[in-house]
């Protein structure tokens, strides 16, 4: 099992949760951070941090966003690994509590 990053992330996109995973099984979008499921090693440490509670373990993942899993896995092979913390996105606090951001999500890669 590994975890999954949601819709909340989308367009805020804190790395606290990258500053804090021992494994750095995280990889950066435009806008969305996700998590490479072969790479997770189950431990939780992510999940607390989040500011905008947008990770899940992938058996508590709600149903509304069962998609993320799958493009958590592709996306992950995808874009670039991020192993440190950065700067929010500009607009995270506008977005943080915002609900339905799918559409927003760009598939580009970060990281530059």
């Amino acid at each position: 099992m590994a975890y999954v990053v949601a819709d909340p992330c989308i367009k805020c996109k804190y790395t606290d949760c990258v500053e804090v995973c021992p494994v750095n099984c995280f990889y950066e979008g435009a806008n969305f951070l996700v998590i490479h499921p072969d790479e997770c090693i189950d431990c939780g440490a992510c999940e607390p941090v989040c500011p905008t509670k947008a990770i899940f373990p992938e058996t508590e993942l709600p149903a509304k966003w069962k998609e993320y899993k799958a493009l958590n896995a592709d996306f992950s092979s995808k874009w670039p690994n991020i192993a440190e913390k950065k700067a929010s996105l500009p607009e995270a606090e506008e977005y943080k509590d915002k609900e339905d951001k799918r559409s927003l999500l760009n598939d580009a890669p970060g990281g530059k």
